[in-house]
């Protein structure tokens, strides 16, 4: 009889106890982290899984924020904009800042310092961007001579963005919208239904390195992206809302707080070569840490 009452009384103390971890749960806020598939960003699968410098830093965001229940959802550009537009519960840990999407999205202070866009090509193509190092991207369609493949919805930083949608038409720019967007404009490339894409170069390197093509690829920098480093920042967004609000409050505290720390740079800099390293310290902290709103 001892025996039962004690079983009894341990079931209930679990039972009260699931039902206090419980209320806790249900009392806190909901926040959805929306993903894309698109390494070296976020890395969804392989030996890397859950590497990527997007992954690592949402980590790292998400253990400084007790208070909200986190999940993810994974979806194209496009379906991202759809329920910031619905003002759901969302935010992207890295977006780059533009006019069109501060109409729907509040947005922290900068979350990234990477180096800017760059124009992504197969080597044998290099004769016809002039065997140049750098390119004016608004010289280049201008010459409506050359195919350029862009992502729908998806910003390459404010000065590109100005080209592309300038310059910009169906003879010289190719757009694509899907999942593994990145993957299948190199696709495009080496089926030679482009001339070249725009992209980071860490996702050039990665892309390539997945295809087997690294020795094939090069990358070309992109003069408009030289003039400010508003270039190469990128932002943590949520929706435009009340709540949103309250969200980008809580995450520009902890990036406060992390920013400096090796752990949330090193995120990145693992995708750096060697020799890049010391210039990027350089301008993370001289450039990218000055940035406090």
């Amino acid at each position: 009889m001892f025996f039962f009452s004690k079983r009894i009384k341990t079931i209930a103390i679990i039972f009260v106890a699931i039902l206090f971890w419980s209320a806790i749960s249900c009392a806190r806020d909901s926040l959805t982290w929306l993903e894309a598939v698109a390494p070296p960003f976020f890395i969804h699968e392989g030996p890397l899984k859950g590497q990527g410098y997007e992954d690592l830093i949402t980590g790292i965001i998400k253990e400084n924020l007790p208070q909200y229940n986190h999940s993810h959802s994974i979806a194209n550009i496009s379906r991202h904009y759809y329920e910031f537009q619905q003002g759901q519960k969302v935010c992207n840990v890295g977006l780059y800042k533009t006019s069109e999407r501060e109409k729907f999205m509040h947005f922290s202070i900068p979350s990234f310092f990477t180096y800017p866009t760059v124009i992504i090509i197969d080597k044998s193509k290099w004769p016809a961007f002039g065997n140049a190092k750098m390119v004016k991207l608004a010289d280049i369609l201008k010459s409506n001579k050359l195919i350029i493949g862009r992502g729908e919805n998806r910003s390459y930083g404010k000065f590109v963005d100005q080209a592309l949608d300038t310059y910009g038409t169906r003879n010289n720019i190719f757009v694509f919208q899907g999942e593994e967007l990145s993957l299948n404009f190199f696709k495009m490339l080496k089926l030679d239904r482009l001339d070249g894409l725009i992209g980071l170069p860490e996702e050039a390197m990665y892309q390539a390195e997945r295809l087997g093509i690294r020795d094939q690829i090069m990358t070309i920098a992109i003069a408009e992206n030289q003039t400010s480093p508003e270039s190469w920042f990128s932002y943590v967004a949520c929706s435009k809302t009340d709540w949103g609000k309250k969200a980008i409050d809580d995450i520009n505290r902890v990036l406060l707080e992390q920013r400096p720390g090796d752990r949330y740079r090193g995120a990145y800099e693992r995708w750096l070569d060697e020799g890049s390293l010391e210039d990027y310290r350089k301008l993370y902290k001289e450039v990218f840490l000055k940035v406090v709103d």
